[in-house]
């Protein structure tokens, strides 16, 4: 282990001198330790870019309604969820690997109306700050009373606070946040750092994920075993559930290996842990000039691939352009959101960038200004569902 991966103890002072905003009464000594952080929706592009590039077909927006079987193996009837697009078509395989996340139980129902549920779903938030009202200077690792961990991590001029584990009864793409959960977060915060006056009137964004837990009878969302399991359906749909991130490619490795071994193919080593996803293959190249939370923000998204932004003007334009032609992006959510995080970490919500960002999207994808002006209000109300749990129920009392 490299020296600068090595744990070590800091007294009070070293504590107060870094994280002046912990908060000292009963602190007797602390650990500091290297963590790395990911960006989930970023890590998944780069996932399906680097899948294509190996010869996979990549589908956006098309949904599977049924899953039957066929002459040749599995049969799966699909439609486009796109605006504007209809029409279902037929893909055949001959095996399904089903790694749909919250959704594994409906793919599963959809082999096997008999199937059971196997999953137990469990809603984690997340609250936006500015800096300035939440001044951390590292990730800061806060104890609950219900002994769990809450991390308030920053980011460029902003800093999370995240997350809690609850069970949530559906899978959605939105998951509802309750004012509950951002009291609870809020709470923890309050009790460990120095931020009396930290509240929900200082959430500049909040978003909410789900995680496809397995079931454990009589267990807590936050007891329940985070190991993954693989289930055989009765067409051969092969599923998988559970795991964490920093999982995942052993998780694909093992899945792709009984790939292979269901179909008769010979075992071959698996590369992928030795091969950089795109944008990963070296540090980023930035030019001298930037401000630094721009530079980040930049060398975090686009690794090595930044120079390529910056050529194309390295503005809103340039990342949404970036977004369609390298990295699947078909709606404006799909970069506000997923590619540029600018739903969660910009001034505003990103709210400013909408609409240009849409114009230049539009410009590639043939969308007249009624398409851009639906794309700009659809993202707007996102932005206002997602904090409207936390003000209706202030207002509620």
């Amino acid at each position: 282990m490299a020296r600068a991966d090595r744990h070590r103890l800091a007294s009070p002072a070293e504590l107060a001198r870094i994280e002046p905003l912990m908060r000292r009464e009963n602190l007797h000594r602390g650990l500091i330790y290297r963590e790395y952080l990911t960006d989930d929706a970023r890590l998944t592009v780069a996932n399906l870019r680097s899948a294509r590039a190996h010869g996979a077909v990549v589908a956006n927006y098309l949904a599977v309604r049924g899953i039957g079987t066929g002459a040749g193996g599995a049969e799966l009837r699909c439609e486009p969820t796109l605006p504007g697009e209809e029409g279902a078509c037929l893909i055949r395989a001959r095996l399904v690997i089903n790694a749909a996340g919250p959704w594994v139980d409906a793919l599963r129902a959809a082999e096997d109306a008999a199937a059971p549920p196997r999953l137990a779903l469990s809603r984690g938030i997340h609250l936006v700050f500015e800096r300035a009202s939440l001044p951390v200077n590292h990730t800061v690792i806060i104890n609950t009373p219900d002994r769990r961990s809450v991390f308030a991590v920053p980011r460029g001029g902003f800093t999370y606070l995240g997350t809690t584990d609850g069970f949530y009864p559906r899978a959605e793409t939105w998951p509802a946040i309750e004012r509950a959960e951002a009291d609870y977060l809020l709470g923890a915060a309050r009790a460990a750092l120095d931020a009396p006056a930290l509240g929900v009137d200082q959430v500049i964004a909040a978003w909410a994920g789900l995680r496809p837990l397995v079931q454990q009878a009589g267990k807590a969302a936050n007891e329940i075993s985070r190991a993954d399991e693989v289930w055989t359906g009765p067409g051969g749909m092969i599923s998988i559930a559970g795991g964490k991130l920093s999982a995942y490619r052993a998780m694909a490795q093992r899945i792709v290996d009984l790939a292979m071994e269901r179909l008769g193919l010979p075992p071959q080593p698996c590369p992928t842990a030795d091969e950089a996803l795109p944008g990963g293959e070296s540090a980023a190249s930035l030019p001298a000039g930037l401000e630094p939370e721009t530079a980040e923000r930049l060398a975090r998204l686009y690794g090595s691939e930044t120079a390529e932004l910056l050529t194309d003007g390295g503005d809103v334009a340039a990342e949404a352009r970036r977004a369609v032609q390298v990295e699947g992006a078909v709606r404006l959510e799909d970069w506000w959101v997923r590619r540029s995080s600018r739903a969660w970490f910009d001034h505003g919500a990103g709210r400013a960038g909408l609409a240009p960002a849409a114009a230049a999207m539009g410009a590639l994808l043939g969308w007249d200004t009624a398409r851009q002006a639906a794309e700009v209000a659809q993202c707007e109300a996102l932005d206002r569902a997602s904090r409207a749990g936390l003000n209706e129920d202030r207002e509620g009392g």
